[in-house]
């Protein structure tokens, strides 16, 4: 019988007599292991409201106010509707072209103080301060870790930018998108229900490290599903 000479084999072999460990690529591609809480845990640990807003806020513009702000243990919360912000940088899926009301900037800045890039970094948008709430008194600011749930599924991100004082419930093109929701700034978005969860006193820096805002999201998702068992 022939043997066919397999390369890979015999440096594994001559690696291990050396006393050195050999990454094979399946290690070197092996899938990131999500270690965070499920969305039905999360939505367990936030099912009770403790109203911190002044009021409540209306979801689309002319539509009423019935969406409160709320507190726990360890977040911040509201549950809403997703409409798409595509502000920002000037991508193929975020222009002019494809967003009627697009805007080149956005309230918080990547480390190179550029606008965030909607299309490619999952970030919400909270309402701008006002005498209904200002989500700088409860520890929350640009860069702060956000757990999004929908549909049985959990993004993470980070609050990146500001909007209408009445109006809430709304994150970036690449938020939705990872969430399975049409990103699309003109025709997409859904109804919900959307549940924000945002950990006050986190961070992320750069902000646009979205790798980092996973791992940090899911630390404090961790904390917060464990503190309401």
């Amino acid at each position: 019988m022939r043997h066919r000479f397999r390369p890979f084999a015999a440096l594994a072999a001559l690696a291990l007599i050396a006393g050195f460990v050999l990454v094979t690529p399946a290690a070197q591609a092996a899938p990131r292991v999500e270690t965070g809480p499920t969305a039905q845990q999360l939505l367990d640990a936030v099912s009770n409201c403790d109203q911190i807003s002044n009021g409540t806020y209306e979801t689309d513009e002319g539509e009423g106010g019935d969406v409160p702000v709320c507190q726990t243990d360890g977040a911040v919360f509201y549950t809403a509707d997703m409409d798409i912000d595509c502000d920002g940088q000037r991508t193929t899926q975020c222009n002019e072209d494809t967003d009627c009301c697009f805007y080149p900037d956005t309230a918080f800045h990547t480390s190179d103080d550029q606008p965030l890039n909607a299309a490619e970094l999952p970030y919400i948008v909270l309402p701008s301060p006002s005498g209904t709430w200002d989500y700088g008194d409860y520890g929350l600011d640009g860069g702060s870790v956000v757990a999004i749930v929908y549909n049985g599924h959990v993004e993470y991100a980070v609050v990146g930018d500001t909007g209408p004082t009445g109006i809430i419930g709304e994150a970036s093109y690449a938020a939705a998108s990872g969430l399975g929701i049409d990103p699309d700034p003109s025709t997409g978005g859904t109804d919900g229900p959307v549940t924000y969860i945002v950990f006050p006193g986190s961070s992320v820096d750069p902000i646009e490290d979205h790798g980092a805002a996973v791992s940090v999201g899911e630390q404090y998702a961790n904390d917060l599903v464990a503190a309401h068992r």
